[in-house]
């Protein structure tokens, strides 16, 4: 696939949290780091997101005294898993890990801050409703096709390919530049998503 002037290449949660030895590690995602690293220096644009959670945030399972990680519970807006703490603002956990090389990155952005509401999507947060401003910045900018990469593949990689669809661009997903956690059939939902809303799945190796 020949890359074009107004292609980017948005990176997802590529923090230490996420990464081995984090609190909400996910399986095999130090793997990924190689490959968006040659990914950026392919793309003429990148933008970042960064988890950027309060302490104490509402999706924290130790915020919910009897609940459990990665049990299911009903927010304001809609079913929510409770998570372990993770991505606290200004700790070691919310950093990018030392070996992602986004220097020529564009813009980052930071999402879950509103301590009442999650946020998967670099595009809303998950009362679907509640914009990070990224949309906007991409139409200003002229950007058409988007391709995803990071952390999770099954979540907040999910959400912004079907917010990307649905606020108007071309999604591709790079599969072996994102992991999954893989919770109750997660990654089969996300690529029946997929399929159902035109979001691609792709390789790296497209790119030459």
């Amino acid at each position: 696939m020949s890359l074009e002037p107004h292609d980017l290449l948005l990176v997802i949660d590529l923090q230490r949290d996420f990464c081995a030895g984090g609190s909400l590690a996910v399986p095999d995602a130090d793997a990924v780091i190689p490959v968006i690293n040659r990914l950026c220096q392919r793309f003429a644009h990148v933008v970042v997101t960064q988890d950027w959670h309060t302490a104490g945030h509402s999706s924290f399972a130790s915020s919910h005294p009897g609940r459990t990680v990665y049990e299911t519970m009903q927010a304001p807006y809609g079913p929510q898993t409770l998570w372990p703490d993770h991505c606290i603002q200004g700790t070691r956990g919310a950093e990018f890990h030392p070996d992602l090389r986004v220097t020529k990155a564009e813009l980052i952005v930071r999402k879950g801050f509103h301590p009442a509401i999650d946020s998967y999507s670099g595009f809303f947060e998950n009362d679907k409703s509640t914009p990070t401003g990224l949309a906007s910045y991409l139409r200003e900018r002229g950007f058409g096709r988007i391709f995803l990469a990071g952390l999770a593949y099954d979540y907040c990689v999910r959400f912004s390919a079907v917010d990307a669809v649905r606020s108007g661009f071309s999604a591709f997903v790079i599969e072996d530049a994102s992991r999954a956690i893989n919770l109750a059939g997660s990654v089969e939902a996300t690529n029946a998503e997929f399929a159902a809303l035109g979001v691609q799945r792709v390789s790296s190796s497209i790119f030459g």
